[in-house]
Parts: structure tokens; sequence; C-alpha cells
């Protein structure tokens, strides 16, 4: 009966201080500018694993992005239901669901980040950025996404996402500008050998 009591109080004082850790006036901000965002486009520095790379970073809501490195045969695109990472080298794809990905959580059609399946669990601002940190609600061994905002205007600066293992790839942004002439396939890839998680075998994605 004490056990119980006590893990409900850790529990109490668990939530309450992770309230305090959240300012709902910067999840207004974040929450307004995403969802005020159509297109995007401009340049990427990634960095993971020790390794430095740099590319062209495309976005369209909702569900639309792709990443195109300039030294690295790697290209990202999402086409709103899965997530692509396309090995030219080897002219393979491995396919994940776009929503079983933190990242999935910025290209949603309205993007709520306080009522939905959304859980904000830390916020920090200084005189030049402000940033979030989220994951899935419930779903916390999926990962979590920290991002970075330019405080005025506002404006995405950076992502940080740490995934289920506890690797982080951290994406700074530069030169972004509004666009949405995409053309018509731009976010998708075509008739190349495809492997999947979920079966371990090969499939042409059409």
């Amino acid at each position: 009966m004490k056990k119980s009591i006590i893990c409900a109080l850790c529990s109490m004082l668990l939530s309450t201080f992770a309230s305090a850790n959240v300012d709902s006036a910067l999840v207004r901000r974040a929450e307004d500018y995403l969802n005020g965002i159509t297109g995007l486009t401009g340049d990427f520095t990634q960095t993971a694993g020790g390794r430095r790379d740099t590319g062209k970073f495309h976005m369209l809501r909702p569900g639309r992005v792709r990443l195109d490195y300039n030294r690295t045969p790697i290209q990202l695109i999402a086409d709103g239901r899965d997530l692509y990472f396309f090995d030219k080298s080897l002219d393979q794809i491995t396919t994940v669901p776009l929503t079983s990905t933190p990242a999935g959580i910025l290209v949603r059609p309205n993007i709520n980040l306080r009522t939905a399946d959304i859980a904000v669990t830390e916020t920090n601002a200084d005189t030049n950025t402000f940033s979030l940190r989220m994951h899935i609600k419930d779903s916390p061994g999926l990962g979590n996404m920290l991002v970075v905002f330019d405080n005025n205007p506002v404006r995405l600066n950076a992502w940080t996402v740490t995934d289920a293992t506890g690797a982080t790839t951290e994406v700074k942004f530069a030169n972004l500008q509004t666009k949405t002439d995409f053309g018509r396939n731009f976010f998708q890839i075509q008739r190349h050998r495809t492997t999947t998680p979920a079966s371990g075998g090969d499939a042409f994605f059409e």
C-alpha cells in the first residue's frame, strides 16, 4: 500500500516538473508557424555519427520532404505516406512508415502540439532562438525530436532526431525560401529496388 502511494506521488511530481519545463506560449508560436508553412526550399548541413554532410532541403506540406546530399549517394524522400532512404550506389531503397518517425510530426496536415497525440516535453528560449522537444505520445521508444526556431521572425532553424537506439542526427537549415511549385513527381522515387523492414525482401516500388 505504502509503495503504491509513493509511486503515485512520484508520478505526480514528475508530471508537475515536466509541465513546468513547457512554455505554452512557445508551443503556440511554433504551432502557428508550422501550420502556416506550405512549402520551403533551402540548404542543410547534417551531422550524424561524427560525419558532416551538406545538401538541398525541400518540404511541401502535408507530408512531403526531400533531402538531396551533395557528396553522398543518399536521397531521403517522404511522399506523404512513407519515408524512403534511397542509396543510389546500391540502387536500393529502405522504406519506413512516415508515422513511425519523429520527423513526420512536422509535415502533418494539421499540427497540434497541445491536444493531439504529440507530447511536448521541454521548451527552451534565448535571445535568438527557441526550441521544443517532442515525441509521439505513448510511444517515447520511437525516439524524439528537438526542433529549433529563429526567434524574430519565427523561422525553422534546425532539428535533431534521436532514434530508438539513442543515435542522433542534427540537421541545420540555411537560406530557406518559400516554394510551392515543385514538379508533379518531385517527391517520388520510381522504379528502383526496395527493401522493406517488415518483409525483409525485395520488391519494385512504382
